[in-house]
């Protein structure tokens, strides 16, 4: 899906995002996918049995990127990505909201995301219709960077399996 993701935007011009280059040839590309698998909270939503987006929760923000805790417990989507082949779906939607109870779930009351802020915002939009709220702006290098925050109401603590 990475790979669908970076090709879909390099053909509509986009190639700042996420570069050029596919993320199963990047360098750190498969280690990074490894490491949101297996260090931190991944979702796969499916479509007839067939995995059509992936998001995944952390419990804060990449410490490679210019962003402070939040200073409380949050959740941070780390990741959010959907096949192309399949959009107009409400995949990353629905992904969000199942985020949102996840968070809820655990007793947490913040969910934040960071995004790519180029492109006339349209990402940030997205969020923006999805309950979250900008928050923070950013420069990472040269690339656009915009924080959005979704507060939850207060849910009720489960355990988390194990």
């Amino acid at each position: 899906m990475l790979d669908g993701a970076v090709a879909w935007m390099n053909e509509r011009g986009n190639t700042v995002q996420w570069g050029t280059i596919p993320y199963s040839e990047r360098a750190d590309g498969p280690a990074r996918v490894e490491r949101y698998t297996t260090e931190n909270t991944p979702y796969i939503a499916e479509l007839d049995g067939t995995p059509v987006g992936a998001l995944v929760l952390d419990s804060g923000p990449s410490p490679q990127m210019p962003i402070a805790p939040a200073g409380e417990p949050e959740r941070y989507v780390r990741l959010l990505v959907s096949d192309r082949h399949h959009a107009g779906l409400g995949i990353g939607a629905a992904l969000l909201t199942h985020a949102a109870e996840e968070t809820r779930r655990a007793g947490v009351g913040l969910l934040r995301v960071d995004c790519w802020a180029g492109d006339g915002g349209r990402l940030v939009a997205f969020y923006e219709r999805n309950g979250f709220t900008r928050t923070a702006s950013f420069l990472s290098g040269t690339w656009p960077g915009q924080v959005l925050a979704r507060r939850l109401p207060p849910g009720r603590r489960t355990p988390s399996p194990r």
